[in-house]
Formats: structure tokens, C-alpha cells, sequence
């Protein structure tokens, strides 16, 4: 459909102006991290906000916040407490780089964030448009970003074809940002900004009607707002294969620390067989070279996780033990009552996988009339 050559976006002016008016009368103001805001609890909510919701956000916001309620206090928290309170949210990179900032900005910084955007965005697991989002929202800077929300707003207003992801589109995008922040009630602007992407101006189904760029936005007169931005190209997901072998004895149950760094860096899952699908077979063979007796083995049902990247079939084989043996691996390991770990995750100390504590209530369920009160 050809554009209409009335359609023209906003002049910088007029389009803070009617952004600051749908923000006042429609837009969220009591989101959890819009209280009290100062640098560190806008940082813990735009990592918590990367890839996720913000519905399923609030409550793991919240319990973090409770056990994290200052930068020193997360940057003093073992790794294994920080992950816990992770455990579900996924991407865990971004748990781990959290953990190692709030280091950086007390050992580097005297526990204060940096008050310009260039020095936050060399802060470990901080980019350009976080550092923009935690210098307007919480010091009042004058500093643009271009999270996902504001990408597909943008885009959509002025017809800016192509994936984000390419140099050439997201320069072009950014160039629009800078152009629309003002120096005034920048942390407002922010906030109003990301707040229209995910509430009016959606990826599926956008509810142009009730937008303040309506009557201004290029997508819109052309028919198509939802072609943009322009999509990733697609790529086949691979799919990969391991078994895990659910060690228990007496209601506890084995477990071993990933690296640091890798899938599931840092958090803990039973003993993996990488690459592997043979189950049960693949669970005597283990036994046999530990030299370890099994009392029963059992598959349990296949649990397929998909990752961003690739899909992860597991083949989980519970194997109960008539003893625990001294020592299974090198490393980090322990035994932990299935009771304990099926608890809340704010009442956890370690960090789980959300695949593994699926798991975890599987085995909880098998084991019910065996399981002692943790």
C-alpha cells in the first residue's frame, strides 16, 4: 500500500508533548521499581526486564529486593544465593553479570553507579540502552534508549524497515531516539516509552486506536504495522539430547555445580550425560564405571526445554541408592532433602534450573510416602 504523504511523525516537541499526556492519564506508575527509585533498583529491574515480562517479573523483583535491598548487600551474597533467587527467570548470564556489577560498583566505585552513561555502560552486563534507562530514570540525565519496546515503537512511527539487529537499522533507530529525548522529565520519557511498547504498541495485535502517534505514524497509514521491525531470520532450532541421572537416597537427593561460565553457569543440576538419549542404558553404564550399586532405577517421562537457541531434550533416570558414597565427582556437589528443595525459591539457597526443578517435583511426588518433614 502506498504511504500517505500526509502522514509526517511528530516533531520532537509535539511528540514529547503527546507522549507526556497519554503517559500522565493512561500510562503505569506503581510498578514496583517506579517507588523508591534510586540507581540500584532501576539496574536490577531493566536486567530483569531483558527477555522477560513484566508480569512474571514483579514477584522475582520482589523477593530479590527483600534479600538484595542495596547494591552492597548483592555485591556481599554468594553466588549460589544470587542464582537461587534467578532460578525460573532464565538467561542466567545475566544474574551472574549482576552479581559481578554490584561487585564492580562497591569495590571500584564506593558503592555508587557511575553518574554518565559512557562509565555504566563499562560496567559488567550493562549496554548502551540499560545505561541510558538507569541515568534519565533514576538521575534524571538526558540519555536515550532503545530496548525492544522502543525499537518496535519507533519503527512503526516512522517506517524503519529491516531487523533491528543489523548495524545499519539500529543506528538509524538510535539516531530517532536521541532525537526525541528531551532534557527535561527524561526519566518520564523513559519510562513512557517502554511503558507504550508493551502495553498499546504490542508486536501482535497493536491497539493503534488508542495510541497518541496514531494519526502520525507511517506503519499505520501503510496497513502493516506489524511488519515492523523487520523480524530475525528464522533459522531451524536445533535439537540436542542428555540424561540425568536423579541420584536419591533416603529422600535427598545428589547434585553438582555447573561452571561458572556455559549452560547453566553456576547453578545446580544432577549429574548430565551431555549429548546422550540412552536413558536407563546410559544410567547402568554410569553406575558400572562409579562403581556405585543402584536399589531401583526408573526413566521418567522425556522433558523437552527450549533454549533461544537450540532445543534440549532430557531423558531423566531416577536411581535410588541403597547408600550414599563418599565422593561421585570433582567439584562443588552435595546431598539436599527433595523436601528442601521443593520449596519457594525465596526459601532456597541454591539455583536451579527451572527444567531441574520441574524435575524435583516429579520426584517429590514418586517419593511422597518416603519423604521425612524438611
Amino acid at each position: 500500500m502506498p504511504i500517505n504523504s500526509s502522514i509526517k511523525p511528530k516533531t520532537p516537541a509535539r511528540f514529547q508533548q503527546a507522549l507526556f499526556k497519554w503517559f500522565d492519564q493512561h500510562g503505569r506508575h506503581d510498578l514496583p521499581w517506579q517507588q523508591a527509585i534510586n540507581p540500584y533498583r532501576v539496574w536490577v529491574s531493566e536486567i530483569m526486564l531483558q527477555q522477560t515480562q513484566v508480569t512474571a517479573v514483579i514477584p522475582y523483583y520482589q523477593r530479590f529486593m527483600e534479600s538484595f535491598p542495596t547494591v552492597q548487600a548483592l555485591a556481599a551474597a554468594s553466588q549460589d544465593r544470587v542464582l537461587a533467587h534467578w532460578s525460573g527467570l532464565g538467561y542466567y548470564a545475566r544474574a551472574r553479570n549482576l552479581h559481578k556489577c554490584a561487585q564492580t560498583v562497591v569495590n571500584e566505585h564506593g558503592g555508587e553507579f557511575p553518574r554518565n552513561v559512557e562509565a555504566l555502560a563499562e560496567l559488567p552486563g550493562i549496554g548502551r540502552s540499560t545505561a541510558g534507562a538507569i541515568a534519565s530514570i533514576s538521575m534524571g540525565l538526558q540519555a536515550s534508549i532503545l530496548d525492544g519496546n522502543v525499537k518496535r515503537v519507533l519503527a512503526r512511527i516512522h517506517a524503519v524497515a529491516g531487523w533491528p539487529g543489523q548495524t545499519a537499522v539500529a543506528n538509524e533507530l538510535w539516531d530517532i531516539a536521541e532525537r526525541y529525548t528531551p532534557a527535561e522529565r527524561t526519566g518520564d520519557y523513559t519510562q513512557a516509552m517502554m511503558d507504550l511498547g508493551a502495553t498499546l504498541c504490542t508486536r501482535p495485535r497493536p491497539a493503534c486506536e488508542r495510541c497518541p502517534f496514531a494519526n502520525h505514524c507511517v506503519a499505520r497509514a501503510q496497513g502493516n504495522p506489524t511488519d515492523y521491525p523487520g523480524k530475525k531470520p528464522k533459522k531451524e532450532k536445533p535439537e540436542r539430547q542428555t540424561t540425568l541421572l536423579l541420584i536419591e537416597h533416603d529422600g535427598e537427593l545428589y547434585l553438582e555445580q555447573r561452571p561458572a561460565s556455559g549452560l547453566w553457569g553456576g547453578l545446580w543440576i544432577p549429574p548430565q550425560l551431555e549429548d546422550d538419549d540412552g536413558g536407563e542404558a546410559s544410567a547402568q553404564e554410569w553406575l558400572a564405571a562409579q562403581d556405585l550399586d543402584a536399589r531401583e532405577i526408573q526413566p521418567l517421562p522425556l522433558l523437552r526445554h527450549t533454549f533461544s537457541h537450540f532445543h534440549l531434550d532430557i531423558h531423566p533416570v531416577w536411581i535410588s541408592l541403597p547408600s550414599k558414597p563418599t565422593r561421585v565427582a570433582e567439584g562443588a556437589s552435595g546431598w539436599y532433602k527433595l523436601r528442601q528443595l521443593d520449596r519457594p525459591r525465596s526459601a532456597q539457597d541454591l539455583g536451579l534450573p527451572a527444567p531441574i526443578a520441574k524435575l524435583v517435583k516429579q520426584l517429590v511426588a514418586l517419593r511422597e510416602p518416603l519423604l521425612a518433614p524438611c
